[in-house]
Parts: structure tokens; sequence; C-alpha cells
């Protein structure tokens, strides 16, 4: 069977979804080609079922602090299986959502794996989808996208890849078999911090182990260390400046060498390990290297405009590397297709990207980090506001946390901003916001805030920039 369309999407994750239905509501004739599971890694094994997971554990926590409210709780526990039927139920009730809007806008879904195959000189390639009942279709389009996503990066030669039982991706980490007693969570980047804060506060007890000299090495130093502190307090164990040498497997639990800083290695037995030093393009298998595609230490590289440099065809999201975020896929997607569709449209600037944590407590940026501003060379004001001077924090109990925002001296320009603390992940996108509209600090300085809200904090922050902050 043969067919044609105008855009050909191959994987329906974040990006390649959002992609799908813009160029639906443009007009466009368009067929979203998904090897596994609608929604991709994000909605089925990702940021939503992960969400659910800790939101469990944000609860449980809660719970143990109920005197402190007034409220008597006794004996509180949970039922694990029950956790993870809820994560698994809130997933698929969002994969069936985007069938329906997919559905919706009448784009043609296929289930099945997609091949590039070299087109006419000049001409985008063809597409050869292989369905679930080994039946070939082969597809023309004018425009194909590459979205098929990314998957954890692993060590084979150290013990870290997955086993289905002892050795975890995210994936085995949301699904486990057991409750382990004792977890070793190897890197302390997004996904590593916020299951090792699921799993301690379901009373495990956790080490982190990460290479760089501190966790969360992409996050401003500041709100690092304000993380670090706050983690151990809860029991974690990080050892930073170390390496995970190897991994020994017995009949029940693993032993693991680990180098630390001083040179010297230890061996520490765990029952599990999570294994989550970052993520790799899914370049394999799909004719990347027959239509000559450039991939670059397992990405495929591309322009400004998402363009691969082979005529009509275009890659985004965590295909393309860093930062590897849903957001970030999802509004290439939009900018792919409305430049295909004749659109005024302006590249994605990455330092506009926010990035959000969702440990306890939450962790939020965007922008500059203090250290990267200064490097670049800018002459900077530095605000800062904690938690501690915001009634409504206050109120909720939550006095822990940080707001610091970064301006340019010279022009007022919002360079920055970094947070810790509850909810900081929803306050971000005021910041977001500012960033996108090009505001000074004059700006959100006569910017009426909400009182009392957490935001407060933002203008705080901003005040205090200036030497102008009035509560604290």
């Amino acid at each position: 069977m043969t067919k044609s369309c105008d855009v050909l999407i191959i994987g329906a994750g974040p990006g390649g979804y959002v992609a799908a239905i813009r160029a639906a509501q443009l007009g466009l004739k368009t067929i979203i080609v998904e090897r596994e599971h609608l929604g991709g890694v994000c909605l089925n094994w990702g940021c939503i079922p992960t969400k659910a997971l800790l939101r469990t554990a944000e609860i449980f926590t809660n719970i143990q602090h109920a005197e402190n409210f007034g409220l008597k709780v006794d004996k509180a526990s949970f039922d694990i299986e029950k956790v993870i039927s809820r994560s698994r139920g809130v997933a698929e009730q969002l994969a069936k959502g985007v069938g329906f809007l997919l559905k919706k806008n009448k784009v043609e879904t296929l289930m099945g794996e997609a091949k590039l195959q070299k087109g006419a000189s000049g001409k985008p390639p063809k597409v050869m989808v292989t369905g679930k009942d080994k039946s070939v279709e082969e597809i023309t389009a004018k425009h194909i996208i590459l979205a098929t996503g990314a998957r954890a990066r692993t060590v084979p030669a150290a013990g870290l890849a997955p086993d289905g039982k002892f050795i975890w991706t995210a994936k085995e980490a949301m699904t486990p078999d057991i409750m382990p007693k004792s977890l070793l969570v190897v890197g302390s980047g997004a996904i590593g911090i916020e299951f090792a804060s699921f799993y301690n506060a379901l009373g495990a007890d956790v080490t982190v182990v990460e290479m760089l000299d501190r966790i969360l090495p992409v996050e401003d130093e500041e709100i690092s260390k304000l993380a670090a502190k706050q983690f151990k307090k809860q029991g974690m164990k990080l050892i930073t400046g170390a390496k995970v040498e190897k991994i020994e497997k017995g009949a029940k639990n693993v032993k693991a060498s680990i180098t630390g800083a001083d040179g010297k290695t230890q061996t520490h037995e765990f029952e599990r390990v999570i294994v989550a030093i970052g993520i790799t393009g899914n370049v394999e298998n799909i004719g990347l290297e027959e239509v000559g595609v450039k991939v670059d230490r397992g990405h495929v590289v591309v322009n400004p405009w998402l363009e691969t440099g082979v005529p009509g065809l275009y890659a985004i999201g965590d295909l393309t590397g860093p930062p590897w975020l849903a957001h970030k896929a999802s509004h290439e997607g939009v900018i792919c297709i409305e430049k295909i569709a004749g659109k005024k449209v302006h590249p994605l600037d990455v330092k506009k990207i926010p990035g959000c944590t969702y440990c306890q407590p939450q962790i939020a940026s965007i922008g500059l980090t203090e250290k990267d501003a200064k490097a670049q060379g800018y002459s900077l004001k530095v605000g800062r506001f904690p938690f501690v001077g915001n009634g409504k924090a206050i109120a909720l109990g939550e006095p822990e946390g940080l707001v610091k925002t970064i301006y340019d001296a010279k022009t007022g320009e919002l360079l920055g901003a970094h947070m810790i603390g509850t909810e900081v992940t929803e306050l971000i996108q005021g910041f977001s916001i500012a960033m996108g509209l090009e505001a000074t600090e004059e700006d959100l300085m006569h910017t009426v805030f909400p009182h009392p809200t957490l935001s407060e904090m933002m203008h705080e922050s901003t005040l205090d920039a200036y030497g102008r902050a009035i509560h604290f």
C-alpha cells in the first residue's frame, strides 16, 4: 500500500503529537507513526507517572508531620502496589487523551515502525512503515519530522545496564518488584534526584553518587547547595566527585564499588540500583545513515529551524539533544510546523526554557546561573528572598526555600531566576513570561503581586537585587 500526505511525523511523544495537531490546525494533511504508545516516554514512562508517584511521596511526608498542623494520624503506611497502580492509571488516562486529540483533529495514526529510504534527488526520503501485523506501507510526504525521542544512557562495562531486577532505569523504577530497603542512585540530575526523593520519602535508605563536585550540576550553585542540605537532613547520603567502578550481583542484592573524590574505593551493598546518567537519542534503525542525516554523540544535528540538511527532513525534541524536556519538544514541534506552513516564527532560545525538578523541596530555574552570567562578562545585580520571610510559606508549613534573581546591572534585563521550595515549579512560569516579554527589573517592581501568595517572593527577590526588599 502507498499513502501520501503533506506532513509525516515519526514518533507520537510530546514533540510529535503536538506537531501533528498544529499541522492539522493549519490545514495540512498529516500522518503520525508511533512504534509503541501514544504520548511517548513522557506520558507513559516519564514526566506524568513520576509526578503521580512524587505526589504520593509528598502526601505521605506531610502525614508524618500532621501534628504540626493540629491533626492526629496514627500509624501512617502505604501500599506500594496501589501507589504504582495509581501512577499507571494516570499515565493511561493521558495516553488515551492523546489518541482522542489526534482523532479530533483528523490526524491519521499508524501504529508501527518507520524507516527512511532515500528518495529522488532533491526530494524528501520515502518512509516504509511496518505494522504490528508485519504489513508494510510506503508513505510519501512533502515534509517529514523525526520525533523518535531518547532513552536512558547506560554503562554496561561497569554493570550499569538494566537487567529487569537489580539494575533499573526510570522505567523499572516506576514499577518496582519490591520496595527496596537500600537504593543506589547513580546520577544526580533531575531524573535521579526525583527518584531518590520518592524512595527516600517512602523509607528507603538512599545513596546518590554524582561524578561532578555537586548534585544537580546544571542548577545554580547556591540552589544546589541548599538542595544538598535539605536532602541530607531528610536522610539521603550524597557522594559527589565519585564514580561507580563496577556492580557485582548477588542472590538478593548488589555490591557497588565506588571511588570517592579522595581516590579511595569502597564497596557498599544495595538491594536495587537506579541508573540516571543521562539519555541518548533513538537514532538507530530508522535509516538515518542511508539518507545522509548527520548524527553527533547520539543526537541528530539540526539548524535553528529544525532542518537536518536532508531535503524535507526535520528533527525535534530529545532526538536533537539537550535540554531534554517535553515542553522544549512541544515548542520545537510548533516552530517546525509553522515554518513549514510559511508562518512568521522565531527560533527557540534555549536560555528561555524553564527547567523543573519535582523532588522535595521542588527546584525550578530559567536562564543563566550566577556563575555563567559572570563568565559571559555581565555586571550583575543579584536578589534573594527566603521562604521564611513569606507569610503564605509559613502558613503552609513550608519555610525552607529561596528565590534568587539575576539581572544585568547595565540594562535591567532579567538574565536568570533560580528557586528551591514548595511549588516553585508553578512559580517559574512568571519569570518565563517576563523573559519572553523582555521585561526589566522596573517592570517586575511595578507589577502588583497578590497577597498572601508565594509569588510575592518573586517580587521581593527583584526588589532585593536593587536594595529595596521590604519584608526581609
